[in-house]
């Protein structure tokens, strides 16, 4: 057993992580710090899980957990951990895009490993630090991995992404409010995502030579999941391009490449992506469905942790989508 903080518990991120962590077989939740709770019941924040837990939230650290995963904002863990010391011991998977880039990747002579499993499985191994990838980037970088390890991916990529609402975060905003959500669908920060940064990153990695990025995000009327498109040039033919993708995802434990259309409620409530390949006129067409909250955020961080500390990769993460 492993005794685990969690920092920033009110949230989305943090109730799915909970939920996961009270149900994984190695895991004991030894605090969950809030500011704006402590000492209020887990359950004030998320009812769903009454009857699954007495604990409360905190307004104390313990800075000598085995492992904390951080919960907070955007630019908030950064703050955080140069407020707060932790034992020497105690690994750290952060949630926010603090530490994805190369250039961010090191604070306080602590190196954050970027932890994306199906490229980066072995670093993640033996890292006390991780740098949880963004949901969007996740859906993306999975979609398109294949086709820039085999050094094809020159050609410009148009992609459209359109998540659900949870992916705003559990503050309420004008474009969260049900009214306007609700039968409604609408464009933001297009080709301007703050996650191009990660997606560019890794692909780079791969070959440096990948074409221009051209990113639109949508909000969905629908509050978790993402339902990723890209498109892009492509000389092979459609059996070609499936090869490509099984030998790439052949060992990934979440991935799973369908030779059938998908939809989103195949990955909704679980840790898995699944993908498409559609080819028509010279355009390979990837398609690309992961949960937000889970695969996207709580749910692969918990995999992380099952690979930092030798567990099975799938270890509290058995979970089936509701189809129906």
């Amino acid at each position: 057993m492993i005794n685990i903080g969690i920092i920033g518990g009110s949230g989305y991120t943090g109730g799915e992580l909970i939920r996961l962590l009270l149900n994984h077989p190695k895991a004991n939740i030894n605090f969950i710090y809030s500011t704006t709770r402590a000492g209020k019941d887990i359950t004030t924040a998320h009812p769903d899980l009454l009857g699954q837990t007495d604990l409360k939230f905190t307004g104390d650290v313990n800075l000598n957990v085995d492992l904390v995963f951080l919960c907070l904002g955007h630019g908030n863990s950064t703050t955080f951990l140069t407020q707060n010391s932790f034992s020497s011991n105690t690994k750290i998977i952060d949630l926010s895009n603090d530490f994805r880039l190369h250039n961010d990747a090191i604070l306080n002579k602590k190196e954050f490993i970027y932890g994306l499993p199906e490229t980066n499985k072995d670093k993640i191994k033996t890292a006390n630090y991780i740098a949880n990838p963004g949901c969007f980037a996740t859906a993306i970088q999975l979609a398109l991995l294949p086709l820039a390890k085999a050094n094809i991916l020159h050609n410009s990529v148009h992609i459209n992404a359109v998540t659900g609402s949870t992916g705003a975060g559990v503050k309420p905003s004008d474009s969260t409010h049900f009214s306007w959500r609700n039968n409604n669908v609408s464009w933001y920060k297009p080709f301007t995502h703050q996650h191009l940064g990660e997606i560019g990153e890794s692909l780079m990695s791969y070959n440096y030579e990948i074409g221009e990025l051209l990113f639109l995000p949508q909000r969905g009327n629908f509050a978790r999941g993402i339902f990723a498109t890209a498109y892009t040039k492509y000389k092979g033919s459609i059996e070609d391009a499936y090869e490509l993708y099984t030998n790439f995802y052949a060992d990934a434990k979440f991935t799973n490449v369908s030779n059938t259309e998908i939809h989103l409620k195949q990955v909704v409530n679980t840790n898995q992506c699944h993908l498409h390949l559609h080819l028509h006129n010279g355009n390979l067409l990837v398609t690309s469905a992961i949960d937000n909250l889970l695969k996207g955020a709580s749910g692969q961080a918990v995999q992380n942790m099952n690979l930092m500390y030798g567990f099975n990769e799938d270890e509290g993460l058995k979970l089936k989508a509701s189809a129906f």
